[in-house]
């Protein structure tokens, strides 16, 4: 039993994203949190901070530490995030001297946020392949059917004779372009110290914050931790991905309602009328396409973190943000479902 649909026993099978949801476990949370300790030592070594034979043991203990989930269960519920006691139990578990050198310099939110950045750009590349594919049915799709006619609709009235080419290049060419700002996108490291400043680094701060950047893959820029533009500005990109997708999912239920401009495969199954074919694949677009629409705006909201940090704008983005992605996902998959199913498109002139 689940209360998201997202990973429900058998919701998950409409709305989820196995692949995606795999980067929001809180087993690869850990081990990118991890990943971020086992960099920050080296890169802490690497300027002289902290010992090098301290630090490679560090890293040593991160590639195979396994927390208790329970106690970090518990400790979550009285400390508002779970980088107290992770580092409680990894400073235990590196022992003796080095244990001293574990997390210096760093607080939760770097954690918890440069976790979520080596996360996101994975799920990043992830996306911008499914839109390519997306892209590329739609392209196959115009070989076949290009040249047929469709009546166009304006208001939801019929208008003046297009062309299948019209619609798919419509339909294609925002695809395109959210796939460019996909593998553009940068992924910063967030690493600023309890209130954003790095105090316990002194002059070596800046290096060293380059140093973890380019050992983890993510940009380097002057912290972030209270200015979370950067976050709504992928939720919103999310959220067009989505929303352009819904629109080709409610043109194709249209033009299935209607019946004799296309005709696809494999739709859904009725209990009651066995001959019906409902157009399943095309009506979860425009559901995941409203359901990220909706999120956004609680994004938006997140953008208010008073001061140096924000406990409660900050666990906003936690419940928002991860199902965005995943609906994204799932959305991209039906997307490409849904075209590659389409038999026939528009009236032949022949």
């Amino acid at each position: 039993m689940s209360v998201s649909p997202f990973d429900h026993p058998f919701l998950s099978g409409l709305l989820g994203d196995e692949e995606i949801a795999g980067y929001f476990s809180a087993k690869a949370d850990i081990r990118a949190m991890l990943a971020f300790e086992a960099a920050l030592a080296k890169a802490e070594a690497g300027h002289g901070i902290v010992p090098q034979d301290a630090a490679v043991h560090i890293a040593e203990v991160c590639s195979s530490f396994e927390p208790d989930p329970q106690s970090l269960k518990t400790a979550t519920a009285s400390d508002g995030v779970v980088v107290p006691e992770l580092i409680r139990q990894l400073r235990k578990a590196v022992g003796g001297d080095f244990a001293q050198h574990v997390h210096f310099g760093a607080t939760s939110q770097d954690v918890i946020d440069t976790s979520l950045m080596l996360r996101l750009k994975a799920a990043a590349f992830i996306l911008a392949g499914r839109l390519f594919a997306t892209s590329s049915a739609l392209s196959k799709l115009d070989e076949r059917f290009g040249s047929h006619g469709l009546m166009a609709h304006t208001r939801m009235q019929a208008a003046i004779p297009i062309t299948v080419s019209d619609r798919l290049s419509a339909w294609r060419h925002p695809l395109d372009q959210y796939r460019d700002r996909l593998t553009q996108e940068s992924f910063p490291l967030q690493f600023g110290g309890a209130a954003g400043t790095l105090e316990k680094l002194g002059p070596k701060a800046s290096e060293i914050r380059n140093s973890l950047a380019q050992a983890l893959g993510l940009t380097d820029e002057p912290q972030w931790q209270s200015q979370r533009a950067r976050i709504a500005e992928l939720a919103g990109l999310l959220s067009m991905i989505s929303g352009s997708l819904g629109k080709i999912g409610q043109d194709i239920a249209l033009l299935a309602q209607a019946g004799d401009e296309i005709e696809l495969s494999g739709g859904g199954g009725s209990s009651a009328m066995p001959h019906k074919q409902n157009p399943v694949a095309a009506e979860t677009l425009v559901t995941l396409a409203r359901f990220n629409a909706v999120q956004l705006s609680g994004i938006h909201q997140s953008l208010i973190h008073e001061q140096e940090r924000s406990g409660a704008a900050w666990t906003l983005e936690w419940l928002l943000l991860p199902p965005m992605v995943v609906a994204t996902a799932a959305s991209l998959r039906h997307a490409e479902h849904l075209i590659g199913s389409i038999k026939r498109l528009g009236t032949s002139a022949g």
